[in-house]
């Protein structure tokens, strides 16, 4: 088993609310949640609780030059994990809830962000937070931004329909579990 395999289900299971899952995605997964996005245009990103960084890896490949890209990661030992292996200047790590997005785009000079990707688990949150979580991604995204998002149900569906006009669904059966994205937009 691999190394960023082993620390990930060990994360899991000491903290089942804050690591949704217990194997991290694949790059199935990583490759629908990336095929919203327009590398060319969409300049600042937000990434939502990266885990062991599948989507940061490869956000972080295909980010242009003039990009930004913000990671939350509030996990101890996953922040630590990207920290001491992601040393690129276009990528902003933040050990920090993503309730907090506003403050460290000011910080560093922007509004609001093109897209926000989130691997939070929606599911394992209480209402509140789920709810707090999800308007602070709305409130800092453009007018023309896209909420990426994904969850191994469709119960997420009714909460992101009160919260934007057009919601794409795709899914991704090879993802241990299956998963679905969401692509959401004003």
């Amino acid at each position: 088993m691999a190394k960023k395999q082993r620390v990930f289900i060990k994360q899991f299971w000491k903290d089942k609310q804050m690591v949704g899952a217990i194997s991290a995605s694949s790059k199935y997964l990583g490759e629908k949640m990336i095929k919203n996005i327009d590398f060319s245009k969409d300049k600042v990103i937000v990434e939502l609780g990266p885990g062991t960084g599948v989507f940061t890896d490869l956000l972080i490949d295909k980010l242009a030059d003039d990009a930004i890209l913000f990671v939350f990661e509030l996990n101890d030992l996953f922040f630590e994990k990207l920290a001491a292996r992601i040393n690129d200047k276009r990528v902003v790590l933040i050990h920090d809830t993503a309730e907090n997005i506003a403050k460290h785009l000011n910080e560093h000079g922007y509004e609001k962000a093109d897209i926000v990707l989130s691997s939070l688990p929606l599911a394992m949150f209480t209402k509140e937070l789920r709810d707090s979580v999800l308007i602070a991604s709305k409130n800092n995204l453009k007018q023309e931004g896209t909420y990426i998002q994904f969850q191994y149900s469709l119960q997420a569906r009714s909460t992101l329909k009160k919260l934007y006009k057009t919601i794409k669904i795709s899914w991704t059966p090879l993802n241990v579990p299956p998963a679905f994205v969401y692509a959401c937009k004003n």
